[in-house]
């Protein structure tokens, strides 16, 4: 396969989607076994040693509760043609749908791995597989928390920032987004007020996309909050959230810390969003509710 063929075969992965569900484990599981391969691992995992390190990645980056469904990309993955099992016969031999419970997959010892021809293309060419990496955390998560999934996914922080090759298919984000926001919020934090200036120039000030640009989120402001660079990456990460209609802040229970670090984040709990500065361009339900259900850490503080 050429560098352009894999680089294809990748982004055209069949990712499970219902309705605005966000699904990542696929995406967390290639760049899982991409990182393994980097740091010259065994080529084949078995199930009980990636059981638990898939389990942390989902319930780091992916929705509450998905977590549950982790094996369901180690067994379907197969489809996409990018990854093979090893395991009893039995299993194996099973049609695509008919997917094997966590039990089974541990109790048959069943190891997954990309297919010998990919792995040896792959191990040649170790741009290329950073190349991967970046492509999918690129379709799938946004860049406040790229650096972190590719971190724990075993990816050193000078990763290759350019895919090699490009696609015709990439969605292209509206570089007026960023600056229509920041004019709704008066060019201040919507959580904690933040509006640091030099000069003209805003510092660490930035638009948050609420459904995010990745899911499909658009470029309009009703979908958009000002957050300063800290607040823009705990709301990606799921530690706090917005309440529709009374646009109240809730912060996560799984947020921890010393008491001096969480207090300063936890004085804002229950506080009111700090809105727009016309009605038309305040958060819309829609988009609050999909970050709740998709990327917030239930439960809520009450």
């Amino acid at each position: 396969m050429t560098r352009d063929e894999v680089l294809r075969a990748f982004e055209e992965i069949r990712v499970w989607q219902r309705g605005d569900q966000r699904a990542v484990h696929k995406p967390l599981l290639i760049l899982y076994a991409l990182g393994r391969l980097l740091n010259n691992k065994a080529p084949m995992v078995n199930w009980n040693e990636a059981d638990p390190r898939l389990k942390e990645l989902l319930e780091e980056f992916g929705p509450a509760g998905s977590s549950a469904s982790r094996h369901n990309p180690f067994w379907h993955l197969q489809t996409d043609q990018l990854w093979r099992l090893d395991g009893p016969a039995e299993i194996l031999t099973r049609p695509p749908g008919a997917t094997p419970t966590l039990t089974e997959l541990r109790q048959g010892n069943v190891s997954g791995g990309f297919p010998e021809t990919l792995r040896y293309t792959l191990i040649r060419d170790p741009r290329l597989i950073g190349a991967i990496a970046r492509q999918i955390v690129d379709s799938h998560f946004p860049d406040t928390i790229r650096s972190d999934v590719l971190a724990a996914t075993g990816f050193p922080d000078d990763i290759s920032e350019t895919p090699l090759g490009s696609s015709s298919r990439i969605r292209r984000r509206d570089p007026a987004f960023r600056e229509r926001v920041l004019i709704a919020y008066q060019y201040r934090c919507g959580v904690c007020g933040h509006d640091l200036r030099l000069g003209r120039q805003t510092i660490g000030l930035e638009a948050a996309h609420i459904r995010w640009f990745q899911a499909n989120g658009p470029d309009v402001v009703e979908n958009g909050i000002a957050l300063c660079s800290m607040h823009h990456k705990v709301f990606d990460l799921g530690v706090f959230t917005v309440l529709p209609e009374t646009y109240q802040i809730v912060f996560s229970q799984h947020l921890n810390g010393d008491s001096e670090t969480t207090g300063r984040m936890l004085a804002h709990q229950g506080a009111g969003l700090i809105l727009p500065q016309s009605r038309e361009y305040f958060p819309q339900s829609d988009y609050l509710d999909w970050h709740r259900s998709q990327v917030f850490k239930k439960p809520a503080r009450t």
